[in-house]
């Protein structure tokens, strides 16, 4: 069993940044693929970036040179750094984990664990 739990979602402006952090409960989720998801109301769930060991990241071609996922493997924590924030990324993000290498590693079914989700709300 696997726990996340998320935070550093709010509401900011267009043009603006957050952090996201997900912290996991597991102490050898460096053997994890994990990653960040998100869903706005009357969308499917889509996949924002992931990372495997901390070495290999995909991003979403929607996301790439604004959104940087890393992570802290001493502190199980996995982050995602939003920058140049549009009104088109809000929405509920979600951090996921799957043991092992996902593939293909942006889609959702992948993932088995799950946290709650942390809101982005952009304005323009």
């Amino acid at each position: 069993q696997v726990q996340l739990v998320e935070s550093g979602g709010g509401s900011v402006q267009a043009g603006g940044s957050l952090r996201l952090s997900c912290v996991a409960s597991r102490d050898d989720y460096i053997t994890y693929s994990m990653g960040w998801f998100r869903q706005a109301p009357g969308k499917e769930r889509e996949g924002v970036a992931t990372s495997y060991t901390g070495a290999l990241k995909w991003y979403a071609d929607s996301v790439k040179g604004r959104f940087t996922i890393s992570r802290d493997n001493a502190k199980n924590t996995l982050y995602l750094q939003l920058n140049s924030l549009k009104p088109e990324d809000t929405a509920m993000y979600y951090c996921a984990a799957a043991p092992g290498l996902v593939r293909p590693p942006l889609s959702p079914s992948g993932y088995g664990y799950w946290g709650q989700g942390t809101q982005v709300t952009v304005s323009s």
